[in-house]
Parts: structure tokens; C-alpha cells; sequence
């Protein structure tokens, strides 16, 4: 299990960089990795991709922290979820660092990364719908590498780990609140009373455009709007008054969409009302009908065609899946090399004048940050095997173009077929529950003849 959230790094880039990269967190610097830029330089190389940004913005960049559950993950597989999901985030173009601390009781991820990208020097947009793509991501992770998932509350930019569990046993501050406050709204004659009620059990009260509460031992206070719906001042009188109950939670919706058997016995209502057992027998023949007009659509006659149309999907659908993570990699190496041939043109000037002045030591301590971006970059191109006459940064950046739009396709495509997997699967499961129930009454005259 992982517990994402994301905040914004506005003016102490150096100051969280030198945090995560702790190295009695890390095991001494092991546990970190980077991406577009080195651990070392990362605040020169970042600070040299925002110079560049079309919109700057108010942010340099994006700490992003991952924190799993005690004891279910070891800190190299916590290390690779967290490196897999940096590379989705940030999709090969934003510089980033990457440390795992395993000095707390729960392992945990911390991730900074460019607030540009060095592609086309364009801003990230941290904002709900952003961050409900990396929790999935996150989830989706968690479940290949056989962790299990939670998913934080509603309206949540994410919680830590420390404080979901808190929460969930009811040790939080917020957790302990909620308690007390259900406690109490039975027993209060209206919203001034409960508030009364509430003070002597230990909590301050402050008032004002919202009420707050803190509780002994408490640092800050707690908006009690801030516990959920049902705990406004609003939701708290109506709760007083009867005129509101605690919203339910809603049912988990059928995976897939289709069910063809619909468990009566795990429905008190089902035991007691006809009406909905009749409904359920029209409601699985409708499902049953959908599935015949399938198989006929797709000319599968035999359930050997079924399992073989499932498999050809399937390998289909790896395939797409490996030459789209192919593309992937393709995009970031060709980014970097771009972005370095790039950084080593813009510098090679302060570089050449460098090797050339007599007082070198001076005249690095001027343009240290030209002469180490420099240097980083030479570093990198000997590194890719890049020798002689560099690539044409126009040309790169066509190839790119189109391999950018071969990389859409595929994610189309793949798209497509991942679909037709769900859909097939939902099709045999319906399949299978219908010749489950045709050979039910043959069982039932055979008990009946034994």
C-alpha cells in the first residue's frame, strides 16, 4: 500500500533537495537516483531549465512523496515503485531526484522534480485532476509489485501514511474530533449547546467565520468544516434537529459494468421481496441476451473460439503494451540527448573562455554555474557514446516530433485493445455463470435420483 501526496517548492529548492538526499535516511546516499541531471548539481541544472521556461511561474519544482505501509515492502522494490512512478509523472522530460528513506517506522519515497520541462520549457500544472492521475498511477504500481492500495479521502490532496493510519484507528487529531462530535449531537438541544457539550469534554472553542477546535496537547486548530459533509455547522444542526443523517457510503460498483448472476442470498431484501428476485431474473436475462448478441456480432460459435479470440487479444495487447513502453524510452533518451547537446552549445562559450583565462580560479568562482552545467553535459554525451560532430538539434527535435506522434498511436491502439480485453472477460464470465445455472437443475434431478 501507498500514500501519495504533492506540494509545491517556491523558494527552497537547494534546502529540499539537501532534505531527501539526507544520507542517514538514505542509507548513505544509496537509496538515490536521478533522472535528466545529477544528485550533486540538481539545483543549478533545474535552475538552468527554468530560465528557459515560456511561463515561469510561481514554483521551481514539485516534491512528490510516496509512503508505504510497515513491513509490506522492502526498501530496492519501494526504491523501483518510486522510480517507475517518477518516470510516468514526469514522462521523460522533467529533470528529477528520486531518494527512498528507510530511517522511519514506514519506508517512504520522496521525489522533486523540475517544475519545466527541458522538452519544450513548458510548466507542470499541479492540480486535482494531475494529482488523482499519479494516485492511480500510484495504485496501479502498488498492485503489480502485490501491494495492497487505499485510497484517501475524498476532496484529500493525499495523506501520509502515519496519518491515514492514525485516522483509521482513530488517534489523529481530526479522527478523535469525529468521534466526539458524532458523540455528542445526540445528546445536544441545538448547535450552542453541542458546542458547550463539546468545550467540556477539553477541546477549545474559537469562533469565527468558521468554527474550530483544538484539543489539549493539540498545536493547531481544526476547522470542523474540514472533517467532511456532514460536519459543517449547517450538517451539525440538521444532525441536532433530525433532519440529516451521516451520509452512507455507496455501494461498490460490479467490475466490469455487467454481471450475469446477481446473489440473491447476500440480500436481506432479496430474501424477503419477490418483486426484486423477479427483477433479478429479467435483469440476468437481459445480460444474457446482450452476450448472445455478441457472440453472433463477433461470429464466435464454440467456446474454443472464445478462449482462442481472448488469447490473440491478449498477445495483442502485450505487444502494444512493450512497443509502447518502447516509444517511451526512446522519447527520454532522445530528450536528453537534446537537452544536453543544447546545454553544452549555450555554455561552451564561458566554458572556451574559462580554459583561456589566466586566472582560472576567479574566473570559475564568476560563472561556476555555466562551467558545471558544462561540464555535467560533456559528461553525459561521453557517457551515451556520443563522439566527434554533435547531432543537429534541429533534426533531433523532427525525429522526436514523429516519434511523439508514432508514441500517440500506439497509446490509441493499445487503448483499444485493452478495452476489447475488460469487454471479452466480461463476456466469458457472463458465459461461464449462464452454463453454470443451465447445468444446475441436471445436478438437482441427479441429487434428487441418488
Amino acid at each position: 500500500m501507498a500514500v501519495t501526496k504533492i506540494k509545491p517548492i517556491k523558494s527552497t529548492l537547494v534546502k529540499a533537495l539537501d532534505y531527501i538526499q539526507n544520507p542517514d535516511k538514505t542509507d548513505e546516499k544509496m537509496l538515490v537516483s536521478s533522472f535528466g541531471c545529477s544528485a550533486e548539481t540538481a539545483d543549478i541544472e533545474f535552475g538552468f531549465t527554468l530560465s528557459q521556461a515560456l511561463d515561469k511561474g510561481n514554483n521551481l519544482a514539485h516534491h512528490l512523496m510516496q509512503s508505504f505501509k510497515p513491513g509490506e515492502v522492502d526498501y530496492q522494490t519501494a526504491h523501483e515503485i518510486g522510480r517507475q512512478l517518477a518516470d510516468a509523472v514526469t514522462k521523460g522530460q522533467h529533470e528529477y531526484i528520486l531518494t527512498t528513506h528507510i530511517d522511519k517506522g514506514h519506508i517512504h519515497n520522496h521525489i522533486i522534480f523540475c517544475a519545466v520541462n527541458f522538452v519544450d520549457h513548458h510548466k507542470y500544472n499541479s492540480n486535482k485532476r494531475s494529482y488523482y492521475g499519479i494516485r492511480n498511477i500510484s495504485d496501479k504500481l502498488c498492485r503489480e509489485h502485490g501491494l495492497s492500495v487505499v485510497v484517501p479521502g475524498k476532496g484529500s490532496k493525499g495523506k501520509s501514511y502515519a496519518e491515514y493510519q492514525a485516522e483509521k484507528v482513530g488517534t489523529s487529531w481530526k479522527g478523535k474530533l469525529k468521534i466526539a462530535v458524532d458523540a455528542l449531537i445526540p445528546q445536544a438541544a441545538d448547535f450552542e449547546d453541542f458546542l458547550r457539550r463539546l468545550e467540556a469534554t477539553g477541546y477549545e472553542i474559537k469562533q469565527g467565520k468558521y468554527i474550530s477546535c483544538r484539543a489539549q496537547g493539540q498545536e493547531r486548530f481544526t476547522r470542523l468544516k474540514t472533517l467532511g459533509a456532514d460536519y459543517t455547522e449547517e450538517a451539525i444542526t440538521e444532525r441536532i434537529e433530525g433532519k440529516r443523517t451521516r451520509a452512507a457510503k455507496a455501494p461498490k460498483a460490479e467490475r466490469g459494468g455487467i454481471s450475469l448472476v446477481i446473489d440473491i442470498q447476500n440480500s436481506i431484501k432479496a430474501q424477503e421481496s419477490r418483486g426484486y428476485e423477479q427483477w433479478a431474473k429479467i435483469h440476468n436475462l437481459k445480460q444474457a441476451a446482450k452476450t448472445l448478441n455478441f457472440l453472433t456480432e463477433n461470429k464466435i460459435e464454440q467456446y474454443a473460439d472464445l478462449t482462442a479470440k481472448i488469447a490473440e487479444i491478449g498477445a495483442a495487447s502485450e505487444q502494444a503494451a512493450a512497443a509502447l513502453k518502447g516509444a517511451e524510452k526512446r522519447l527520454a533518451d532522445m530528450a536528453l540527448l537534446i537537452k544536453n547537446i543544447t546545454t553544452y552549445q549555450k555554455t561552451k562559450p564561458a566554458y572556451d573562455a574559462y580554459r583561456a583565462a589566466k586566472d582560472k580560479g576567479q574566473y570559475r568562482a564568476a560563472h561556476e554555474s555555466s562551467i558545471i552545467l558544462h561540464e555535467a553535459a560533456v559528461k553525459a554525451l561521453k557517457a551515451a557514446r556520443i563522439g566527434g560532430k554533435l547531432p543537429n538539434v534541429a533534426a533531433l527535435q523532427a525525429e522526436y516530433a514523429a516519434l511523439q506522434e508514432q508514441k500517440e498511436a500506439l497509446y490509441a491502439d493499445y487503448g483499444k485493445l485493452k478495452k476489447q480485453v475488460k469487454q471479452y472477460d466480461v463476456i466469458k464470465r457472463n458465459i461461464d455463470s449462464i452454463l453454470r445455472q443451465d447445468r444446475q437443475p441436471e445436478r438437482d434431478k441427479e441429487a434428487e435420483r441418488g
